[in-house]
């Protein structure tokens, strides 16, 4: 039988979604592989529909798994929750096909980056906040970001770690915009390269503070240079927001199109 599951987590203490061994420090999907295994009385394991770094977080990640185990979704979400850290819990579990697949049979994923805009470093929310002293000019940075729509090479914005077979991605949406003193850039795309958003969002940054023009997200675009685009932003701004799925899977509707 075939499970989807609706994961959240702070990814403050991890070193990212993938298990990476023995020696490659705590990360979301060993805890979470083990919890179910645990309650499967079985091994499990986990497919993510897509990866995050260390430090980045999952409001909500969908993985898929495979299980002979009878258990009701109800038992899988709080079972697997109480066998969890505190900081990754399951939210929901619905059974698909078998043919579901959590990373390919996704069209779209969201991801949303905050930074605190203000004088002095946050406190209570330092782990989900980034934050920049100098004052940002919200407005500037979402008319640069627009000439980032559509289907175009992201070589600008892609870590030189990044792995994948080619930089075209499809930029469906982009949006940055001011509540107070956070500042919220939220991106919508049907896949992102290593790092993108993150790139991104230090870029947009060089421009908010006037130190670019807001043409210069164009440019570094059509360039394909990450060597002279902006720096990556931190990490604990980060939020995978979640995938998207067709309707036909039946998932709720915060994952689904």
């Amino acid at each position: 039988m075939r499970y989807a599951l609706g994961v959240e987590y702070d990814g403050s203490p991890f070193q990212g979604w993938q298990q990476l061994g023995e020696s490659g420090g705590p990360s979301v999907q060993a805890a979470l592989q083990q919890a179910l295994s645990s309650v499967a009385d079985a091994p499990v394991s986990v497919v993510c529909a897509g990866r995050t770094d260390a430090g980045v977080h999952g409001q909500c990640q969908v993985v898929h798994f495979d299980s002979e185990a009878a258990r009701t979704p109800r038992g899988w979400v709080l079972g697997t929750t109480a066998r969890l850290p505190p900081s990754v819990c399951v939210r929901w579990c619905v059974p698909v096909a078998d043919d579901f697949h959590a990373r390919f049979s996704a069209r779209a994923r969201r991801y949303r980056y905050r930074l605190l805009n203000r004088l002095v470093r946050p406190a209570l929310e330092r782990h989900t906040l980034s934050w920049e002293r100098r004052p940002l000019d919200a407005e500037t940075m979402h008319r640069a970001a627009q000439a980032l729509l559509g289907e175009n090479d992201f070589s600008a914005f892609r870590s030189v770690q990044c792995q994948a077979l080619h930089a075209r991605r499809e930029l469906q949406s982009i949006s940055v915009r001011r509540e107070g003193e956070v500042v919220e850039v939220a991106v919508q795309a049907n896949a992102f390269l290593h790092h993108m958003v993150r790139n991104i969002v230090g870029s947009l940054i060089m421009v908010g503070t006037g130190e670019r023009p807001h043409a210069w997200i164009a440019e570094l675009l059509a360039g394909r240079d990450r060597t002279v685009a902006g720096p990556t932003a931190p990490p604990q701004g980060l939020v995978f927001v979640g995938p998207l799925y067709p309707p036909n899977w039946q998932l709720p509707a915060e994952v689904t199109l």
